[in-house]
């Protein structure tokens, strides 16, 4: 391994963050409504999660879901769940005050984004594919090592900036105007995203 793989991987990491899904959409919703260090710490916990996915790539869970197929489908099931739940809690309270917002949306926002991207298993499936593309076989304990650290780092520095830059007064004061339409947006990409992934055969 050398440092263009780890730029490659670095670059198709980035352009990942950067398509709408569940994780962006929560770290959107909780700085905004939560503030700078909630956003903060729960893209610590993304990115946590995500470097988690990718180390179990790197062991070769994916083969073991293959062998057991019931593990995996279990694992979406729970994640599926999870999602629904989100966004069933985000719909209700949508015209909701903040100050009167289900709790489930105030508790522990590391944890929250730990539980989102472990929600998916299909992030590993990703992490799988683009390790295969990207790096060489031969990987030693210090290489994957690397590769786990850089792809937490990358995310962490990635949803620290997002919670920079939508924690200024304007970006709040813009949410609140407009908060019941953009939660129940989100909360129906999300339902679709969690039912998607509950029905999805692969």
């Amino acid at each position: 391994m050398d440092w263009a793989h780890l730029a490659a991987f670095n670059g198709v990491l980035l352009a990942a963050l950067l398509s709408p899904g569940p994780a962006m959409l929560v770290a959107l919703r909780t700085t905004l409504i939560e503030g700078r260090f909630a956003g903060m710490m729960l893209g610590l916990g993304l990115g946590t999660a995500a470097a988690v996915w990718t180390l179990m790539a790197l062991m070769g869970l994916n083969a073991v879901f293959t062998v057991v197929p019931l593990a995996y489908l279990a694992l979406k099931i729970i994640g599926a769940a999870y999602l629904i739940y989100l966004a069933v809690m985000i719909w209700r309270d949508a015209a909701s005050p903040l100050d009167t917002a289900t709790p489930v949306a105030r508790q522990n926002p590391f944890l929250r984004g730990l539980f989102v991207n472990l929600s998916n298993p299909k992030s590993m499936l990703f992490a799988a594919s683009v390790l295969v593309v990207i790096f060489p076989r031969d990987l030693t304990s210090g290489n994957i090592a690397v590769i786990v650290i850089n792809h937490m780092v990358i995310e962490w520095l990635a949803y620290g900036a997002f919670a920079l830059l939508l924690s200024t007064p304007a970006a709040r004061n813009g949410y609140l105007r407009l908060k019941p339409v953009f939660d129940r947006v989100a909360a129906t990409v999300l339902g679709a995203l969690g039912l998607r992934l509950m029905l999805d055969r692969t």
